[in-house]
């Protein structure tokens, strides 16, 4: 226990309570900083981009939880009571996203989404080309364009824990809702959905955080483009500490984005403790 409890506070809270310290200077990252206080925080909270790029990511946790979640239970509801032929290799192919590298899934897409790529390519084809668009390249559609990828990559993950989770509710549970004349709709709430409590929690604490730390996908695909459209408070704290040198605001964003998925976790933890 000791040994783990010391590479936890090495390579966690230590560099966490330093990014907390730098965060409270007007450092460059090169020079020697200056005290400022709360100062980076309170212009942190009255930037109309940090609040646009927090925006961003709360629209972002419903393409990388919302449905992702939403999903994963009706693939999973589909699944309990359907025999689907080749329903394992259907959920390693839906989980495969989550194994390859986010730089990799960011170029994908990226070539997907292209103004000649196979998207646009697919819509002409179909005579819907009407519908053809730049699609990572307009205002209006890029952060969905975005969070279409935050599904695909999310959903396997979704599924995966959902099914483990139904293969430990009881059968007796089941066959008391059918003797009790429950149609596939009613057993799903009343048997399955109670059933997979646990497995809701974790799987809407990590789509959560990952949402809210998206970085490599939009830093590959758009750079938080067109003009700010895409810009999250991952790659805003990207662009201040290394590239316009405001090392203390970065690091105050990057504390304040660590305690809103604090307190989220903990928010999430507390509702499933409660309703057990």
């Amino acid at each position: 226990m000791l040994p783990a409890l010391v590479v936890f506070g090495v390579f966690v809270v230590a560099p966490m309570i330093d990014g907390a310290w730098i965060s409270l200077f007007a450092w460059d990252g090169v020079t020697v900083g200056h005290w400022v206080g709360l100062s980076n925080y309170r212009e942190a909270l009255v930037d109309p981009l940090v609040r646009e790029a927090f925006g961003h990511s709360l629209v972002l946790v419903g393409f990388y939880a919302v449905l992702p979640i939403t999903i994963g239970l009706f693939l999973t509801a589909l699944m309990t009571h359907a025999r689907v032929r080749g329903g394992a290799a259907v959920r390693t192919i839906i989980f495969l996203p989550q194994v390859l590298a986010a730089v990799v899934v960011g170029v994908a897409w990226k070539w997907l989404y292209d103004p000649s790529g196979p998207i646009n390519s697919l819509l002409g084809a179909v005579g819907l080309s009407s519908l053809e668009h730049s699609w990572l390249g307009d205002f209006s559609t890029a952060l969905p364009a975005v969070g279409v990828i935050g599904t695909w990559v999310t959903t396997g993950l979704c599924l995966v824990l959902f099914v483990a989770g139904v293969q430990r509710i009881p059968l007796s549970r089941y066959e008391a809702a059918r003797v009790d004349g429950a149609g596939p709709v009613r057993e799903f709430f009343a048997v399955t959905l109670p059933g997979l409590r646990n497995e809701l929690a974790v799987a809407m604490s990590l789509s959560v955080i990952t949402a809210l730390r998206a970085f490599d996908i939009i830093f590959v695909t758009t750079k938080g483009g067109p003009g700010n459209a895409t810009t999250v408070p991952s790659l805003l704290i990207y662009q201040r500490a290394f590239i316009t040198g405001e090392v203390g605001s970065a690091a105050a964003i990057g504390a304040m984005m660590g305690a809103i998925i604090l307190l989220l976790s903990v928010v999430i933890t507390r509702v499933v403790e409660e309703r057990r």
